[in-house]
Formats: C-alpha cells, sequence, structure tokens
C-alpha cells in the first residue's frame, strides 16, 4: 500500500482538510490548527540461527490534530478516519484547550509555502504534490523478496551462525492548516542488519536504502562472516588514549548524537549545547549536511515537509570546520529570533527538534589495503586511513552509549562487532571490547581529524526511521577508560 486508508494519492490531504473544516465549525474562525495525517506501513523479516523465524507487517492511519484556542495550545490524535471519528477528535480536543493553561511560547501556524524539490530529482524547483523519487517497488515489497536477501545473507557468511532482520517500510502523509498550508508526500526504505559469529565472536553489517533493491545480502554476509572470523583470539589493552579509525558503523553514532543534543535547536537555544554558531568548532576537513530531500540524485530519504507544514531543504550545520547552524522548529526559531529549518516532529516542543538525515561529507583517498588477518573485512573506504595509522585501534562499531555532559557532548559506551591493533598500517591482531569516556566535538576538533574516507555508508537509526550517511574517519585520539568487563 503506497497511499492513504483508501488506497489512493491524496486521501491523506482530503481527511487533513477536513479536520481543518470541523476546527472552523466546532472552534470559530479564531483558533489556529494543523493537522498531520499519516499512513504508516511497514515490514519485516527476521532471521536467527541462520534460519527465518518471523515475518510481520503493520500498517496503520493516524491524524493528529494541534489546537491553539484563546491562548491555549492542546494536541489530540485518533485512528478512526471516518466523519463521526474526526468530529469526536475535534470536539474533544476544543474542550481540552478550554481547561489546559496558557501557551505564551505558542509561534503560530506555518504560512504557505511550496515544497522544495532537491537539483538531484527531475523537475526541480518549487513543488506542491508529493515528493519525487518514491520507490514503488520497495514500498510493495514481499515476504519473497525479502527472505531472498536473508539467503543470500547467510549462504555468505559460509557456515556461521547468523541472525538480523531485512525491513522495508513507506510512508504517506499529509498536512493542513487553518493558515492555507496543505501540502502532501511520500518516502519509502529499506534496510538490512544481520550479524555473523564465529567462535564467540561477531561481526555486523548494515545498510539502509531508498530501495530495497539496493541491498545485496550476500555482499553484507561475506562482509559480517570476514569480520567474525577476524575477531577470534582477541587480546587485551591497557586504557589510555589511542589513535582510531572509526568505521562507519561507529561514526553513526557520532552523529546521532551530534544531531540529538548538539544541533538540537531547543538545546541551542537553552545553552545547554556545545554548538556556537559561526566558530570553528570542528577540523576543517569537516562538513556536515541534513539532506532529507537527497541533494546526490537518490530517492528522497524522507517527507518533503516537516510536522508543522514547513517544507524541508538540505541544511549545512557545520561547513569546513564551522558550526553554521543547528536545527529548528516554529517554536525554538521563535525563542531564537529565526525561521524554521522544518525539523519539527510529534515531540519536538518537549525534546527538542532533530536531524534526522544527516551527511557527513566523505573525502577523495588513494586507494590502499592493509595488510594482516582483518584485511578482508575492513571497510572498503577504510583502507587507506588504516594503512597510514602509526598506532591505533581499527573500531566496527559503538553502542551502549550514554551521554555524561550534554553540554560537551562526553560520551560513554563499549565498542563491539570487531576491533583491532593497528601497528605501521598493518592489522596485527584482534583486540577485546573497550569502554571509552570521551566528547564527540573534541574527538572531531580542530587537528584532531586524521583523514576521512572516500565513501559514505547509508546506515539505518538505532531506533527508529532516521538515516545517516557516514564515512569512516581517522582521529588522532580517542580516550579508552577500561575493557568491557571493567
Amino acid at each position: 500500500m503506497s497511499g492513504g486508508s483508501s488506497g489512493r494519492a491524496g486521501a491523506e490531504l482530503d481527511i487533513a482538510a477536513k479536520v481543518v473544516e470541523l476546527v472552523r465549525e466546532l472552534a470559530g474562525r479564531t483558533a489556529q490548527a494543523e493537522v498531520v495525517v499519516r499512513h504508516d506501513a511497514e515490514a519485516l523479516t527476521r532471521f536467527a540461527t541462520s534460519m527465518i523465524h518471523q515475518n510481520v507487517a503493520s500498517a496503520s492511519t493516524g491524524v493528529r490534530l494541534r489546537l491553539h484556542l484563546d491562548g491555549r495550545t492542546v494536541g489530540g490524535s485518533t485512528t478512526v478516519t471516518g466523519p463521526d471519528g474526526l468530529r469526536a477528535l475535534v470536539a474533544r480536543t476544543v474542550a481540552a484547550a478550554r481547561v489546559s493553561p496558557a501557551d505564551p511560547g505558542w509561534p503560530g501556524v506555518t504560512p504557505p509555502a511550496a515544497l522544495h524539490v532537491s537539483a538531484g530529482h527531475p523537475g526541480s524547483g518549487e513543488h506542491s504534490g508529493l515528493a519525487f523519487g518514491f520507490d514503488e517497488a520497495t514500498s510493495r515489497a514481499d515476504p519473497a523478496e525479502r527472505a531472498e536477501r536473508v539467503r543470500a545473507f547467510v549462504e555468505a557468511a559460509g557456515g556461521l551462525e547468523t541472525a538480523g532482520y531485512c525491513r522495508t517500510a513507506h510512508v504517506s502523509a499529509a498536512f493542513a492548516n487553518t493558515a492555507g498550508q496543505a501540502v502532501e508526500g511520500r518516502a519509502a526504505e529499506a534496510a538490512m542488519d544481520g550479524i555473523a559469529r564465529s567462535d564467540g565472536a561477531d561481526g555486523v553489517a548494515r545498510l539502509a536504502a531508498a530501495r530495497l533493491s539496493d541491498i545485496d545480502g550476500a555482499v553484507l554476509g561475506a562482509r559480517a562472516a570476514a569480520k567474525a572470523r577476524a575477531s577470534r583470539e582477541p587480546v587485551e589493552l591497557t586504557p589510555g588514549r589511542y589513535e582510531v579509525v572509526l568505521e562507519p558503523d561507529a561514526v553513526k553514532d557520532l552523529m546521532e548524537n551530534l544531531a540529538t543534543f548538539g544541533f538540537n535547536g531547543k538545546s541551542w537555544a537553552q545553552r545547554q549545547s556545545f554548538a556556537e554558531i559561526g566558530v570553528e568548532q570542528f577540523d576543517p576537513s569537516v562538513t556536515i549536511v541534513d539532506d532529507p530531500l537527497g541533494s546526490r540524485g537518490e530517492p528522497a530519504p524522507g517527507l518533503p515537509f516537516d510536522d508543522e507544514g514547513t517544507p524541508r531543504r538540505s541544511l549545512v550545520l557545520v561547513r569546513e570546520g564551522v558550526t553554521s547552524a543547528v536545527t529548528h522548529d516554529r517554536t525554538s526559531a521563535a525563542q531564537a529570533g529565526t525561521e524554521s529549518t522544518g525539523h519539527a516532529s510529534a515531540f519536538s516542543r518537549s525534546w527538542g527538534p532533530q536531524a534526522g538525515n544527516l551527511r557527513l561529507e566523505s573525502a577523495e583517498l588513494p586507494a590502499a589495503r592493509p595488510s594482516g588477518d582483518a584485511g578482508g573485512s575492513v571497510a572498503e573506504s577504510a583502507r587507506p586511513l588504516v594503512a597510514r595509522m602509526r598506532r591505533g585501534l581499527l573500531v566496527t562499531d559503538l553502542w551502549y552509549t550514554r551521554v555524561l555532559d550534554p553540554k560537551s557532548l562526553v560520551v560513554t559506551g563499549l565498542t563491539r562487532n570487531g576491533v583491532w591493533l593497528v601497528e605501521d598500517g598493518e592489522v596485527v591482531s584482534a583486540v577485546g571490547n573497550l569502554r571509552f569516556t570521551q566528547s564527540y566535538p573534541q574527538a572531531l576538533g580542530p587537528g584532531q581529524v586524521l583523514g576521512i574516507g572516500s565513501e559514505c555508508v547509508l546506515l539505518p537509526e538505532s531506533w527508529g526511521r532516521s538515516r545517516y550517511a557516514a564515512p569512516a574517519l581517522h582521529l588522532a585520539s580517542w580516550n579508552v577508560t577500561g575493557n568491557a568487563s571493567g
């Protein structure tokens, strides 16, 4: 299903328009309201012990109403989209508004504005209909297509025990408000995440894509197996500061935390973020872009508007080391005296607006391949970085990360799914998992980035629908504070 609850394009926009009409009828012309209607569908194929054990699928249409009436703001939602259900939603939301506390921070609703279309898509310019680049085949993928990729992953692991998932998802959504803004859009995604295990050692491979056809289970399975085999018989290292090469999976965790705590406009307005606009806070090689429209010609990874109806566009957060922007919804933008950047969500007034499609720009590097037992498991774009490392660590993945200090973004966590000691550009041994405590902005600070990989890998978020395009990173210093056992 790629349309709305009725299976046709525009169904969500019709529902949103009906709710706006009901608000005018039941609350009067002075009420301000915004309506988001989303049809979400997700299908998931899980495998464990190298066998598929579950196929699940869900689809639902939800309506969210935010109403500002007589200086008070309330929200309501429903999954009952018939006339009676919509009228009941508006009626109870109006009743709740009359007994709610005042909301002096209400920023008003988004004025009418056309959607942006990235230069990478046909019909570039302004657009008010469905987003370009939506992959129908992914939205209609069946269990057999996902199972085909699981089979390829398992077979490529060469007899190692495997586990993971392959998923497809799509959303069709619309927005309307009492100021006359009315937009709609669609987005689809696919993702695969799997591990292989060898004698207690795990290897991982992940990939997100706008098309299921871009996910090759055999490539991912072979990569996970190579990492698992290379991770056997690890040695323990003493705590201290190490030069590191972080592979894309590990870099994704940096990007998630930078988006959640660093570039968050609410945190910035409250002076709880490290971000200082106009200041060189990162190495000059670092450029970070939030790119919800897929400016490089791929299908758009996200909807072309946010939950307040603000059109989305690419936003440069860091340009050549200088912090240039943070993400805003209308509330944080009003606090900061600026405009929304199109990052409102259902939770952004509480948790702050967050980027969901970050890309850390890659760099051109000469080809190289380190020798050593882990050579076949090293991400392609990380190989020239490893080859230049005198003595340090190659890290596949970070997990169980927790923020100790949001202001400086000091994070503690563990390595996972493969760590190796590198000496004179060669992998010499596997290393047991390590605990680290590190300020992420400091790790990427001026003079600290020794190299950036030549390829960005699109990776799924750990707990949601965001996606991050991450290259490998060669960093001068990473603070290892203990082994995984202590």
